[in-house]
């Protein structure tokens, strides 16, 4: 189930709201766990299965760690066991077909390579799970001796499927006691409702054109062709990741729950460091408190730093996918950063502004070619297209007619992609103005409401509604 069907917005999410609601304090996570492994198990139930073993699994490993913790050596052998445990149990499902396909090719073996569906989600209920036991090592964060209250953690259904990625300590004392009120719950409808609008009214129209250009050969379309199909695909994974993510933390706080922001308008980024800590700030600091710097950071000097980053950012980049394309995307970054950490952005820092902001787009373009593209082959003569080094026109007929169709969805891509409406908001709040203080509250309800008439319109009249980040 995904929170842009119509079944979770009409029927699953209500029924849900009112249960969570009308029952007593002592039955609301209840509520939520059962709804949980109902939301999960919707599209494929035998996995719930897996995210249970998961679950108490690392309950066991939170329990042991608390157990020896005074032991080091024994708290040592726990949290490696943990660790391989977990890697492994999401190695095998997301893993081992690229390993065996790689070591058949490799070594001209024939070994049996039956695919394996990917358990949607499992990349961040792992990394959920690994966090809490990793904490409890690091006494971060308390031993949960509840196991109702650790599961519900992990599987909490407003971000167990595409994060974010939420850290047991940022919500242990909300699993216990949450505050609930009519402004929070507002203010979690409203944070839905245009991470929907995100996902609905821009995302996926994006999607539409960027799986039709990717369809297509790099060497029958023009470069004009080109440049739409990737703006197109850096537009739908921005307003389709982000645009869930805005969905959690708005379900989040209906529920009482506060989940830290992940994404802060990356694409306003001035360098790729600065990109980086604004587009998935979940994942990108997940890594760096539990790769990055337990390798050394950047305490061992400045090779050991840059060796660092290339083993951090090639593994981020093997984390998305099962694929050689991906840990090249990943190494792509950890060079970018480790150039800027050598000097780059200090010489970038001395530019005009709308050039620094030109250089990350660029960057940040041509590495979604990696991101989308299924090979390297495809990848090169792509970006050839877009610099128009194969031959191929500048624009063609197909280049206006995409335009024509989807230039609307361009201009409110790009618009939203900034923060408009926070320099709005500040705009009409300014001095205590009559607008913001008396037109705003009246005119907001009837946004939002005609935001999710069109949403559902939208909703009734398409059949294409994919989340990008589940495959991950």
């Amino acid at each position: 189930m995904v929170f842009s069907n119509l079944v979770f917005l009409f029927m699953f999410l209500p029924i849900v709201l009112a249960a969570y609601f009308l029952l007593p304090k002592m039955f609301k996570n209840f509520v939520l766990l059962l709804a949980s492994l109902i939301f999960y198990a919707w599209g494929e139930p035998k996995y719930v299965i897996l995210m249970l073993f998961s679950i108490l699994m690392n309950y066991l490993f939170g329990l042991m760690v608390h157990k020896y913790r005074n032991q080091l050596k024994h708290k040592k052998m726990v949290i490696a066991l943990s660790v391989i445990a977990n890697i492994g149990l999401l190695g095998y499902y997301k893993y081992s077909n690229f390993f065996i396909e790689n070591l058949n090719n490799v070594f001209g073996l024939n070994i049996s390579n039956e695919p394996l569906p990917l358990p949607i989600g499992i990349s961040f209920f792992t990394f959920q799970a690994m966090s809490y036991v990793i904490d409890v090592y690091r006494r971060d964060a308390a031993v949960q001796t509840n196991v109702f209250d650790l599961a519900l953690y992990i599987a909490l259904f407003p971000q167990l499927v595409a994060g974010p990625i939420v850290r047991y300590n940022t919500v242990a004392e909300e699993i216990k006691k949450r505050v609930h009120s009519i402004e929070l719950f507002s203010e979690g409808v409203r944070r839905f409702i245009i991470g929907l609008s995100k996902k609905v009214l821009i995302a996926n129209p994006m999607g539409e054109l960027a799986d039709t250009l990717f369809a297509m050969n790099p060497g029958d379309m023009s470069s004009g062709t080109a440049w739409l199909g990737i703006i197109a695909y850096t537009l739908q994974i921005y307003f389709d990741f982000s645009g869930y993510s805005d969905m959690a933390i708005g379900l989040g706080k209906m529920f009482g729950f506060n989940f830290l922001e992940n994404f802060n308008y990356p694409y306003i980024s001035r360098s790729v460091s600065e990109f980086w800590r604004r587009w998935h700030i979940s994942l990108s600091s997940w890594f760096r408190d539990y790769v990055y710097i337990p390798l050394g950071g950047n305490r061992k000097g400045p090779w050991k730093t840059y060796r660092n980053l290339l083993i951090v950012w090639t593994i981020t980049g093997f984390w998305h996918g099962a694929s050689w394309t991906f840990m090249a995307w990943g190494f792509y970054y950890g060079i970018i950063i480790s150039l800027e950490r050598l000097g780059l952005s200090k010489f970038l820092e001395k530019l005009w502004s709308p050039i620094q902001h030109v250089y990350v787009l660029l960057i940040v373009m041509i590495g979604w070619v990696f991101f989308r593209a299924d090979s390297f082959d495809y990848s090169f003569n792509f970006i050839q297209t877009l610099f128009g080094m194969n031959g191929t026109q500048a624009l063609d007929n197909s280049t206006f007619l995409y335009l024509n169709d989807y230039g609307y969805v361009f201009i409110l891509g790009i618009l939203f992609s900034m923060p408009v409406m926070d320099w709005l908001r500040k705009m009409l709040y300014r001095e205590n103005s009559f607008i913001g203080r008396w037109a705003v509250p009246i005119v907001s309800p009837v946004v939002y409401m005609a935001l999710l008439v069109f949403v559902t319109m939208f909703l009734v009249n398409s059949t294409y509604n994919p989340f990008i980040y589940f495959r991950f």
